[in-house]
């Protein structure tokens, strides 16, 4: 089926106004701004539902950030009110603040922006009165590229439903500048875009979502196995209930 990305807008932007209406009436959507485009077009859709007043951005750069202009140009464009948080600080804290004994390993280390920034977000949420928009995509979600209780989790979450290529059509329905619809994602930290980290395209992971159709059997095999390693990302958490009886040998 053809993605019709101007019903689908409409559908989200009508969507968001729904969840703030039950979730918060005059409560503000605050944005965590990465100058990427799935941040760009949260942040676009937000302003389109609740207009450029009650959406907050926050940029939130780890020491120096080389991309921050593109930040800055999003929230130029939108025309919203945003702060910059440095989280250098916080994140040299808690790494300094690691007993001898406890190595910092190199998936700790690239993890803790992520869960810092997140706990940023929240932090400038209640002092706003604000709702935190989620940004990640289903395809992003299909395969497990977000940092579980980092950038994989908010408040609401608009787009985790929506390809990077049904991302990108919204976007240039809305006319972001194309800098912002074409930059390349990145961690910001490893030097590497996402695709080279995944070792695939967000094209060949889209048309096997959406079809099923795959032209590398490799690639497929690869998609399959990060889709099951990277599912309980996506569960809500495990809970004992005493009132569900188990056996011992299950």
């Amino acid at each position: 089926m053809e993605f019709d990305a101007r019903k689908v807008k409409d559908q989200c932007v009508a969507w968001i106004r729904d969840f703030f209406e039950h979730n918060g009436p005059g409560c503000n959507a605050v944005v965590g701004i990465s100058g990427g485009k799935d941040s760009s077009i949260t942040a676009a859709l937000c302003v389109e539902a609740l207009g450029r007043d009650r959406v907050i951005g926050v940029l939130m750069p780890n020491g120096e950030q080389p991309d921050i202009d593109y930040s800055q140009m999003l929230v130029d464009h939108l025309g919203i009110r945003y702060y910059v948080v440095n989280i250098k600080d916080a994140f040299d804290g808690v790494v300094n603040a690691l007993p001898d004994d406890l190595p910092l390993s190199e998936q700790a280390r690239v993890n803790l922006p992520p869960r810092l920034r997140m706990s940023t977000l929240y932090c400038v949420s209640q002092c706003c009165n604000g709702r935190v928009a989620n940004t990640c995509n289903l395809s992003e979600d299909w395969v497990g590229y977000s940092t579980r209780y980092g950038d994989s989790v908010g408040d609401f979450s608009p787009l985790s439903h929506l390809t990077v290529q049904e991302v990108k059509a919204l976007a240039r329905l809305i006319d972001l500048p194309e800098v912002l619809i074409e930059k390349k994602p990145s961690d910001g930290l490893c030097g590497k875009t996402d695709e080279d980290n995944l070792g695939f395209t967000y094209v060949t992971l889209d048309r096997y979502i959406r079809t099923g159709e795959i032209d590398s059997e490799e690639d497929k095999a690869k998609i399959d196995r990060l889709h099951r390693r990277n599912l309980f990302k996506l569960s809500v958490m495990p809970s004992f209930d005493p009132g569900i009886e188990t056996r011992a040998d299950e």
